[in-house]
C-alpha cells in the first residue's frame, strides 16, 4: 500500500468529466489498497454523501468565499487559488509524507512539481495525469490571442516534460505528450466505466415515465459540459437539422452551466421536442441514458481530450454518433456512427443514418459488450503498476545511497 496524494485544483466535486476521472481513478487506487488524500478547492461536493469511501478531501480555506463556479473554464481568480493549493499540497506532503503525488491537469502537475522540488530530500515521486491540451481549452473558451497564446504554449510543453510518469486520458494526448517527453516516460490510462452502475432492474419504460419522457418518440440524448469546447454549437446545429424533417424525434440534454441550452430551446420554440436536466447528478447518470434510444458525442479533436461520456452511452447500451476522430474508432470501432465532417450539418446526416439503420439496436449491443474493456479497474490497475516501478526505483536510490 502507498500513501498518494491527489491534487485536483478544481472544485471536487462536481457533476463533469475531469471530476469523475479524477473520483473513479481514486476509488479504484482505493480498492487496490493505496490510502488517497484529495487536495482540492474550498467547493465542491461531498463524496462521502453519495458513497462508502474512506477518500480524505482536504480543502484550501475559504478566503474566496464568494467564487463558486463549478463549470470548466478558465477564471483569473484560478490563480490565486491555485497559490492557496500549493500551500495546501505542501502542508500535507510535509505532514502525511506521501510516496506518491498524483496531479491532475496542466496546473495540478506545475503544483505538484513546485512541492515535489521544495521537498526534494523526501525523494516523493511525482505522476502527471493530462487530460487534453490546457492552451487549446482556454482557446477554445475564447481566451489567448496572440502573443499571449504563444507563451501558454511554451508554458505548457514544459509542464508536459513535468512528472516521474505522465498518463494521458487519451490515446491523442498520448501521442501528443510523446512528441515533447523525451523520456518516454508516458502511457494512455483511458477514462472507464463503472459497470455495476449500469445495472439497472427498471425497464425503458418505467424510467421514462418516471421522468415524464414522451413514450412514442425516439429520444437521443447528451450528456457532459454545455460549453463550446465540448461541440455545443455542432449539437445545436443538428438538432435543428434533424427536426426540420421529422416530428418523430426528442432530445434530452443533461448537463451544465444551463444557460445557452436553455436560450437555444426557448427561442426556437423547442418545448415540446427537447428537455434539459442541469444540472444532472452524475449518480443518477445510468438512468437517465437508459431512456435514451441514441446518444451523441458533438466533440471535435481540438483539445485533444478523451471522452468519458462515450463510455457511459457504450456501457448504457446506447448506438453513438460522433465524429470521426482516432479516440472516438477506438471506442466504438464499427458500433459508430461517424460525421465525415467537423460540422453541424455532417453530425445531423449521421444522426440520420442511425434513425434510418435497422441493425441499430444491435450496435447497441455491442456497444455495451465493448464497453467492459473499458472499466476503471483496468485503468486503475495500470496507474497502480506505475506507482509500483517508482516506488521500486526509490527504494533501489536509498539502497544504494546506504551502501555508499
Amino acid at each position: 500500500m502507498a500513501k498518494i496524494l491527489v491534487v485536483a485544483p478544481t472544485p471536487f466535486f462536481s457533476d463533469r468529466g475531469a471530476h469523475i476521472r479524477i473520483l473513479e481513478e481514486s476509488l479504484a487506487l482505493e480498492k487496490l489498497g493505496h490510502q488517497v488524500t484529495i487536495a482540492t478547492y474550498h467547493i465542491g461536493k461531498d463524496i462521502s454523501d453519495k458513497i462508502d469511501t474512506q477518500i480524505d478531501v482536504r480543502r484550501v480555506r475559504r478566503l474566496l468565499f464568494w467564487y463558486k463556479k463549478l463549470e470548466a473554464g478558465p477564471d483569473w481568480q484560478k490563480v490565486l487559488l491555485d497559490i492557496m493549493l500549493i500551500r495546501k499540497v505542501f502542508n500535507l506532503a510535509r505532514t502525511q509524507k506521501p510516496d506518491i503525488i498524483h496531479s491532475h491537469l496542466h496546473e495540478g502537475v506545475l503544483i505538484g512539481w513546485i512541492v515535489q522540488k521544495v521537498l526534494f530530500w523526501r525523494k516523493i515521486k511525482l505522476v502527471s495525469d493530462f487530460q487534453g491540451s490546457l492552451t487549446k481549452e482556454m482557446v477554445s473558451h475564447g481566451y489567448l490571442h496572440g502573443e499571449l497564446k504563444r507563451i501558454f504554449s511554451r508554458i505548457e510543453r514544459i509542464i508536459d516534460r513535468m512528472g516521474d510518469f505522465a498518463v494521458a486520458s487519451s490515446w491523442e494526448g498520448t501521442e501528443a505528450i510523446e512528441k515533447i517527453r523525451t523520456d518516454g516516460k508516458i502511457e494512455t490510462a483511458s477514462d472507464g466505466i463503472n459497470s455495476d452502475s449500469f445495472n439497472i432492474r427498471k425497464t425503458k419504460e418505467e424510467i421514462r415515465k418516471e421522468l415524464e419522457l414522451p413514450s412514442d418518440k425516439f429520444i437521443i440524448g447528451y450528456t457532459g459540459g454545455l460549453v463550446a469546447n465540448k461541440g455545443i454549437s455542432y449539437l445545436f446545429n443538428a438538432i435543428i437539422s434533424i427536426l426540420e424533417k421529422r416530428k418523430d424525434v426528442y432530445f434530452l440534454l443533461g448537463g451544465f452551466p444551463a444557460n445557452e441550452a436553455e436560450k437555444f430551446i426557448a427561442e426556437n420554440n423547442l418545448q415540446d421536442f427537447a428537455r434539459l436536466a442541469s444540472p444532472l447528478d452524475y449518480f443518477k447518470l445510468p438512468e437517465f441514458l437508459s431512456a435514451c434510444d441514441l446518444a451523441i458525442d458533438p466533440k471535435d479533436s481540438g483539445v485533444a481530450q478523451a471522452s468519458g461520456k462515450m463510455l457511459n452511452y457504450m456501457a448504457a447500451g446506447l448506438p453513438v454518433v460522433c465524429f470521426d476522430k482516432s479516440n472516438n474508432r477506438r471506442f466504438l470501432d464499427g458500433a459508430g456512427y461517424y460525421a465525415s465532417e467537423i460540422s453541424g450539418k455532417s453530425l445531423a446526416l449521421a444522426i440520420e443514418e442511425a434513425l434510418n439503420d435497422p441493425g441499430l439496436r444491435e450496435k447497441g449491443k455491442i456497444n455495451k459488450e465493448r464497453a467492459k474493456e473499458f472499466s476503471w479497474e483496468k485503468s486503475g490497475e495500470k496507474i497502480d503498476k506505475i506507482y509500483k516501478n517508482l516506488i521500486s526505483e526509490n527504494n533501489t536510490s536509498r539502497a544504494a545511497e546506504e551502501i555508499f
